[in-house]
């Protein structure tokens, strides 16, 4: 009679956890904290808050502007002139007001 052989359950349980070892570190690897899509979300976010941030930086480099020629060491006379009809609602003595 022939007898079976029994497979080694140690080369088994061996490939068994490197797999489960391998699927682990794979998934880490795109879904962690710091996997691949973590990183495309957080770059995605970065180029967001960049572009707010030079929109920002445009936006005070004209209030600057402004506030330049409003001083007292440089008076731009047409921004003067506008400012105060808007917010002081001043017109000229030649002006006709349509309401």
């Amino acid at each position: 009679m022939r007898q079976r052989s029994i497979p080694p359950i140690g080369p088994l349980a061996v490939t068994f956890v490197s797999l489960t070892l391998a699927a682990y570190f794979i998934f880490s690897a795109i879904q962690g904290d710091y996997g691949i899509l973590r990183r495309a979300a957080y770059q995605a976010e970065a180029d967001g808050l960049q572009r707010k941030l030079s929109t920002l930086q445009n936006s005070i480099a004209q209030l600057e502007n402004k506030t330049l020629r409003l001083s007292d060491h440089y008076l731009d006379l047409d921004l003067l002139d506008q400012q105060a009809r808007d917010v002081l609602g001043f017109i000229r003595p030649d002006e006709i007001v349509i309401q």
